[in-house]
């Protein structure tokens, strides 16, 4: 007797996060850098087009776009870029500023700086692993950002989704608070 067990959405979402890890890395080891600045001149691109002043980032993992030449070229033009600072299960935004220090998980992070709760961020531009066909994100698992747009959802004007290469899910494998994107930028 042949019988079809059926995958809860979690088991798949967690099977194609898996799945979208595995290709990110086999992308991330050859021609990464050519995606990388295409990426990156796109992402200016948008964030001129829309006269952003204020714009959240995020410092890179391996697998993620690096954007740190955007990063320099904003500083440049002073506009106002905050990045993740780590607090227990989510984050709280800091001004990007360096040196930089490896904290929880190798993630990068200014010195934690005393600010107030942000209002009003332009653009957020936000690493994915994923997305499926309602635009929204499957990241690496922790739900950092899923809580951090929880709080501050209403201050963000446009959320942006980076990756060198776009893992697609055909299927719904999100759920109604996983973080949803205005626009996505993939190589």
């Amino acid at each position: 007797m042949n019988r079809r067990i059926s995958m809860t959405k979690e088991a798949k979402k967690k099977q194609f996060r898996m799945q979208s890890l595995k290709r990110l890395e086999k992308v991330s080891r050859s021609g990464s850098y050519k995606k990388d600045k295409t990426i990156v001149h796109a992402l200016y691109q948008y964030i001129v087009e829309n006269k952003a002043n204020t714009v959240m980032l995020y410092i890179p993992l391996g697998t993620e776009v690096n954007v740190h030449p955007l990063i320099q070229r904003l500083r440049k033009e002073k506009k106002l870029l905050y990045v993740p600072f780590m607090e227990g299960a989510s984050f709280r935004l800091v001004k990007y500023r360096l040196p930089l220090k490896k904290k929880q998980f190798g993630i990068k992070e200014p010195n934690d700086s005393k600010q107030y709760r942000i209002k009003n961020i332009d653009i957020a531009i936000v690493p994915i692993v994923g997305v499926d066909t309602t635009h929204r994100r499957v990241g690496f698992g922790k739900g950092m950002y899923d809580r951090f747009y929880e709080k501050q959802n209403e201050y963000i004007k446009q959320t942006v989704f980076v990756a060198r290469e776009l893992c697609y899910s055909k299927e719904i494998i999100t759920d109604d608070y996983d973080v949803k994107a205005d626009m996505i930028i993939t190589a």
